[in-house]
């Protein structure tokens, strides 16, 4: 193939990839693990999917709550680059063997949306408990629901992976039900002039940190086995990408085209 051909070979592919319709970018997803706190022995797992239009997907499935009880439940975090992430009994400051909100919360971080069934997410609903997911007969929690990007705080989906999931209603008395009998009422509830709420609605039953890489973020780990991102490597070459890497190729062909000779037998 002569100089010249290669020359304009590469423009050539150029208009074809501008002619292509780029393949639309698929939603992210993250992915958490939901580990028990305060002696619940409840698990679950939850999905975090930021959507092409800036919404966020949150789908939550629990095991070993209290039965027929609802779950005061929150992403906990910053956006600001704070080290927050899952507590251990250390954080039980009091020593009364459980971990309250109050003592987790600097661990974890404070409400930054309020995962509730219907009306706002914002921390003003933290509480909200007629609002926030039921067990049921079996201890088992399903939660669904698309937050519009609109009502999300800002950096949410940027900092996904500086978030975690929180899910709160323990019985610590194994009676089955939330009662003041254990743990009396809770101090959290208190201080936001509520009485009468029992303190093991509101202590942690599980944590958990998303593991892997954030939407709008560099990788930074995988998910078990991946990279934390569902998005496809062929996207990203139908754009910028693609196209840049086609310049360079151009550039390199030219910069040569004085020294590049071809065999006698090729010309």
């Amino acid at each position: 193939m002569k100089l010249s051909r290669i020359l304009l070979t590469v423009p050539a592919v150029a208009a074809l990839l501008l002619a292509t319709p780029a393949a639309a970018l698929a939603d992210e997803s993250v992915h958490v693990k939901l580990l028990e706190l305060n002696k619940s022995g409840a698990s679950g797992t939850a999905t975090l999917t930021a959507t092409d239009d800036g919404d966020l997907k949150v789908s939550i499935r629990s095991s070993g709550l209290v039965p027929n009880s609802p779950h005061a439940q929150h992403l906990h975090g910053s956006t600001a680059g704070m080290d927050f992430h899952c507590p251990d009994m250390s954080a039980d400051k009091d020593g009364n063997g459980y971990v309250s909100t109050e003592e987790g919360m600097p661990v974890y971080g404070d409400i930054f949306v309020s995962l509730t069934t219907k009306g706002d997410t914002a921390k003003a609903s933290g509480l909200a408990v007629d609002r926030m997911p039921v067990a049921d007969a079996k201890g088992n929690l399903s939660y669904d629901r698309t937050i519009a990007g609109a009502d999300l705080p800002p950096g949410t989906i940027d900092h996904l992976k500086d978030l975690h999931i929180v899910q709160h209603g323990i019985d610590a008395d194994g009676n089955g039900k939330y009662d003041t009998a254990a743990l009396g009422e809770s101090t959290l509830a208190k201080s936001a002039g509520l009485s009468g709420i029992p303190e093991e609605t509101t202590d942690p039953a599980l944590c958990g940190m998303v593991s892997g890489a954030a939407v709008g973020s560099v990788p930074v780990g995988g998910v078990s086995t991946g990279d934390g991102s569902t998005r496809h490597a062929a996207d990203l070459w139908y754009g910028a990408g693609g196209l840049a890497l086609l310049a360079a190729l151009g550039a390199v062909v030219i910069g040569r085209r004085r020294t590049f000779v071809l065999p006698r037998a090729q010309r």
